[in-house]
């Protein structure tokens, strides 16, 4: 008897890793950086609640190749030195086959070259173009490009008769690289920077800066680029000095919240954005708006809040992944990572992505609409 209840044990000893990766071969592992507390959580926050939304209801639809998604979400609460660690953990002990987030560009830089090294796939949800320029084998990003928006905001002067302003930008990873496309661009598009500021991205009070803009002779607008808390900052400041020039912000703009911040401050402000902030006003025929207006009544039905394009990053993050997984047959990573680099025509919320070997954005020009604060609400601007 004994002897047979040892064999018993034995077997089950042998046996349980197999069972073990039996059940993981069952699921397939995404990892998630995001910073869903701390000061970027207006990024992080509704990236988490899309993406943890979304992967039930691809689950719920029977999974991806007949496995389920297990969504492994790490809050780096902004800190590039967590991104990392956390990172390597995804990669190293969790063995998970991609890596969706950060949410800031510099959590993101100090992660891409690991990925890299390891072969593992990331698709960013941060927006600074430095992310796939130059292009890195195993990395995406779902926001448009730094260039794009600058392009926009410079097209939107040109209309409005403006050719002389001042740059703002945060010394974070996102405002350093805006603040270089913004100054590359400049001369050939016929703008002329007459002054340019960088501010601590915790600043509280911008009062001195914005002061210095007014004291520079001929200023015809203001361009912020920035993360929270200063966008919301600048338009107030601007406002309670009496700088009576229009402001534009960059593409990181496009939450509800950073207007309820600013309040009547807010009013006016031009900004190049995807068009899920504007859905509901789209043609019933544009070819984002079934996607868009489903999202969006998802998100807000369940989460009570108002979308953001942040949460649309990592939609698109994890739809990319789960369409590359489907494209490939299946669940190797480079055949994946071949696969995302092919796919066309992929309707997302930032627009139809078309990546290839030169482009892990994806994304052309038509991506953007250039929107603006009207009454409290986003809109799409008109002349």
């Amino acid at each position: 008897m004994k002897k047979v209840l040892f064999v018993v044990v034995g077997i089950c000893l042998v046996a349980s890793p197999l069972f073990a990766q039996g059940n993981a071969d069952k699921t397939i592992k995404i990892g998630a950086i995001f910073s869903v507390t701390g000061p970027a959580s207006f990024l992080g926050a509704p990236e988490e609640k899309t993406a943890k939304m979304l992967v039930d209801k691809i689950n719920a639809a029977g999974g991806v190749l007949g496995k389920k998604i297990e969504l492994i979400v790490k809050d780096s609460a902004g800190d590039p030195g967590k991104a990392v660690s956390f990172a390597k953990q995804l990669i190293e002990e969790e063995k998970v086959l991609a890596i969706i987030g950060p949410s800031t560009s510099g959590e993101t830089m100090q992660i891409k070259a690991l990925c890299e090294e390891s072969k593992m796939i990331l698709i960013s949800c941060a927006a600074a173009e430095v992310i796939v320029n130059p292009v890195a084998k195993y990395v995406f990003k779902t926001p448009q490009k730094d260039s794009q928006a600058c392009t926009w905001i410079f097209n939107t002067m040109k209309d409005l008769g403006i050719s002389k302003i001042a740059v703002l930008s945060g010394n974070d990873g996102f405002g350093k690289a805006g603040k270089e496309q913004l100054e590359a661009l400049a001369k050939p598009a016929g703008i002329d920077i007459l002054i340019s500021e960088v501010y601590d991205k915790q600043a509280t009070d911008l009062t001195d800066i914005i002061t210095k803009v007014k004291g520079t002779a001929g200023v015809q607008a203001v361009v912020n680029w920035s993360i929270v808390p200063a966008q919301s900052i600048v338009a107030k400041n601007i406002k309670q000095i009496g700088l009576n020039v229009p402001l534009f912000q960059s593409h990181g703009f496009g939450n509800p919240k950073y207007v309820e911040q600013a309040g009547v401050a807010a009013e006016g402000t031009l900004f190049p954005a995807g068009r899920l902030l504007i859905a509901d006003s789209l043609a019933n025929d544009h070819p984002q708006k079934k996607l868009l207006v489903a999202y969006k009544t998802e998100y807000e039905a369940k989460y009570k809040e108002p979308v953001s394009t942040f949460g649309g990053h990592a939609y698109d993050a994890i739809m990319i992944a789960t369409e590359g997984i489907k494209k490939a047959k299946s669940t190797d990573r480079d055949k994946v990572r071949d696969a995302i680099e092919g796919l066309k025509g992929l309707v997302g919320t930032a627009g139809i992505f078309n990546f290839s070997a030169t482009d892990h954005t994806g994304l052309d020009l038509n991506a953007f609409e250039m929107l603006t604060v009207k009454d409290g609400k986003f809109m799409a601007y008109k002349k």
